[in-house]
């Protein structure tokens, strides 16, 4: 039953509501497809045109031919008991145990195309971003937390990186005043679902004549890009996971920390004479 399952969401981008469905789907088959979209909802934890928009995005006219779809699956199989709490609580490990796996897989996958072409951007990219001041670092909604993660360690190291987190009209004459400051380059994080502000900014940072580096999921976007860093992110749970970009974006900031040795020296060595003074942080055994 679940490799029928897999087979049918194998490829597709869901939405998070979407994926509650799907998960509800995956330990509860041989009930759901017994129940109508409002049942399903209910169970789901969704809304009914949910479930509706998730038969669409499996490529199906509507539930009815989704449900249709699936009970070969069931009828073909073991029909089993219900769940009991103790099988949920297998489905929840083995659900936990499959979204550590992909971001292993994931991680496995760029350590293997370091040693490659994906490791020659990186320390390419690293030295032009290491060089360029000020650096404009662009990262909205769920892209926001990776972007201020880079900028706070990329700071340690550059003496002009601006966040750029917030959208809206200002955020056009942001990057317009980063340019006119000498900016060369626009380092932005574009995870999926892709903004359509955030393409737009693209755009108008291109138009601006700012270079366009990207932390991604894919090789292949749909938006300005001179250089691309992709990574892939993590599907299985409800919201993506960021693993792989996460330690791509870290690699690039040691990469323009090894561009320019000395200056990040000097950088380091003020902050941590900075934090001693001021006692930002706690000392062992303090």
């Amino acid at each position: 039953m679940g490799d029928g399952l897999q087979r049918l969401l194998a490829g597709k981008r869901l939405s998070p509501t979407q994926r509650r469905i799907a998960h509800y789907l995956s330990g509860h088959l041989h009930e759901a497809v017994f129940l109508s979209s409002v049942e399903l909802a209910e169970r789901a934890g969704v809304s009914q045109p949910s479930v509706t928009r998730f038969a669409t995005a499996l490529g199906f006219a509507g539930y009815p031919e989704l449900r249709n779809a699936l009970r070969p699956l069931v009828v073909a199989g073991p029909w089993g008991l219900p769940a009991s709490a103790a099988a949920g609580k297998d489905e929840e490990v083995e659900l936990a145990r499959e979204a550590l796996g992909g971001e292993i897989a994931n991680l496995t996958r760029v350590r293997d195309r370091l040693a490659g072409e994906l490791g020659e951007r990186v320390r390419s990219l690293g030295a032009s971003l290491a060089a360029a001041e000020p650096l404009p670092v662009l990262g909205l909604r769920v892209s926001s937390g990776l972007a201020t993660g880079f900028a706070y360690y990329a700071r340690r190291i550059h003496p002009d990186v601006r966040l750029l987190v917030h959208g809206g009209s200002e955020l056009h004459d942001r990057l317009h005043t980063a340019r006119r400051a000498g900016a060369e380059w626009l380092l932005a994080v574009v995870l999926p679902r892709y903004p359509v502000e955030t393409v737009q900014a693209l755009q108008f940072a291109r138009s601006i004549g700012l270079r366009i580096a990207v932390i991604t999921d894919s090789a292949e976007v749909p938006f300005p890009a001179d250089v691309v860093l992709d990574a892939p992110v993590g599907d299985r749970l409800v919201f993506d996971s960021h693993a792989a970009p996460l330690v791509l974006a870290m690699l690039l900031v040691e990469a323009m920390a090894d561009a320019l040795p000395l200056r990040t020296q000097a950088r380091l060595e003020e902050h941590e004479r900075m934090t001693d003074a001021t006692g930002v942080f706690l000392q062992p055994g303090g």
